[in-house]
């Protein structure tokens, strides 16, 4: 047993050493293998796909947007100046009626005989003067064997004869006018909405129930409202011309009709900062139709030379806007920006951005500063595909 022990140790002395060896050799490779990577250089990190797009210089249209509702130019609710049967209705429900058609007729007949009464009277008292004038002569003719009191009251006769034939003819203009008012006819040239009487109706002139309305829809016309403050700007660009309106529909994909600025309302409204604006439209295609809700656009002044970046470049952070750019070594450089108007897809850079330079639109959620992107140029053009067709 006792020779035993010194043998047991001399193994164990040996297992230890030779473990020791194979893990030193072991850490001595993979300490060579490190020193061979990094001499070689770390793995580049893949480029970001990224889509570009140009900064422009361009002139740019300031455009204020608003809502508005169509008006007919002028909209008229006929009513009857007469009490009367209806006889007789001469317009189709929506049809496009010309001033002076005729929409109504009432029944002619009491007018008729009245007017012939007038006229019968005043025959009348034409004979009476004729007569009248007759005597006159011959008291006339008698000289001193007439009294002087005969000749003056017989003068006196004719001028009340005459004076009442001028009476006559003015009941005979009345009875005419009153005749003339039993054929209802349009005061303007439009559309007619629905008729509110039926033939048989008995109408009043004193009722507040019309016949039909007429509403005039060439040209016609759309209020809207602008803020206050824009107001300055709105009186200056009239000074120059007459201000383009654009009406599109209330989602703003579809335009209706362009006019221009007519009218700037007299007054502001307090309670909401806004001034009312008319403006007019042809309205040749009747796009536009009275009570339709539309969208609009007025253009205000156009900047010339403005730089223009497309929307999807404007990036949002709580230090304000910013826009990624991408330099000749393809590596993605932030830049802080200051954007004074947006429309159409398109945005106004007024600091941070300089013509030429080539802007991220997409896929700005993966770009760091300083990564590697790879670029492709936009697909599509905001400015193209929602541009507003200009004159």
């Amino acid at each position: 047993m006792k020779k035993s022990r010194p043998i047991l140790w001399i193994v164990i002395i040996a297992a230890v050493a030779g473990g020791g060896y194979y893990g030193w050799k072991r850490f001595s490779a993979s300490e060579a293998g490190k020193t061979q990577t990094a001499q070689k250089g770390a793995p580049r990190a893949p480029a970001v796909p990224v889509s570009i797009a140009p900064v422009q210089k361009v002139d740019f249209p300031v455009y204020l947007t608003g809502l508005g509702t169509v008006q007919g130019f002028n909209t008229v609710q006929v009513r009857t100046r007469v009490d009367g049967q209806i006889d007789k209705v001469a317009f189709t429900e929506g049809q496009m009626v010309k001033q002076g058609d005729l929409l109504v007729e009432i029944d002619p007949r009491p007018f008729q005989a009245a007017l012939d009464q007038a006229k019968a009277k005043k025959a009348q008292d034409e004979a009476s003067l004729a007569n009248a004038n007759l005597d006159l002569q011959r008291y006339t003719k008698l000289g001193e064997f007439a009294t002087r009191q005969q000749t003056d009251t017989q003068r006196s006769t004719v001028a009340q004869l005459t004076a009442q034939i001028a009476a006559d003819e003015a009941a005979i203009a009345n009875a005419q006018t009153q005749l003339d008012y039993t054929q209802v006819k349009s005061p303007i040239t439009g559309v007619a909405g629905l008729r509110q009487v039926d033939i048989g109706n008995i109408v009043n002139a004193s009722s507040q129930t019309g016949v039909v309305s007429i509403a005039q829809v060439e040209p016609i016309t759309v209020i809207f409202t602008a803020p206050e403050d824009q107001l300055p700007y709105i009186s200056e660009g009239q000074k120059s011309g007459e201000l383009k309106v654009i009406a599109f529909t209330t989602d703003g994909k579809k335009t209706l009709a362009q006019g221009k600025l007519a009218v700037i309302n007299n007054q502001v409204d307090t309670t909401s900062g806004t001034i009312r604006l008319k403006a007019v439209f042809d309205n040749k295609e009747h796009t536009l139709w009275p009570g339709q809700s539309v969208s609009t656009r007025l253009l205000v002044r156009t900047l010339k030379d403005a730089t223009i970046v497309p929307d999807d470049a404007v990036q949002h952070s709580t230090n304000g806007l910013y826009a990624y750019t991408v330099g000749q070594d393809n590596k993605a450089e932030v830049h802080k920006i200051k954007v004074s108007y947006s429309i159409d897809g398109r945005s106004v850079v007024d600091e941070g951005l300089s013509p030429g330079q080539q802007v991220i639109t997409s896929g700005q959620y993966k770009v760091q500063p300083g990564s590697l992107v790879s670029t492709t140029v936009a697909s599509s053009d905001p400015v193209q595909k929602n541009k507003v067709q200009q004159e």
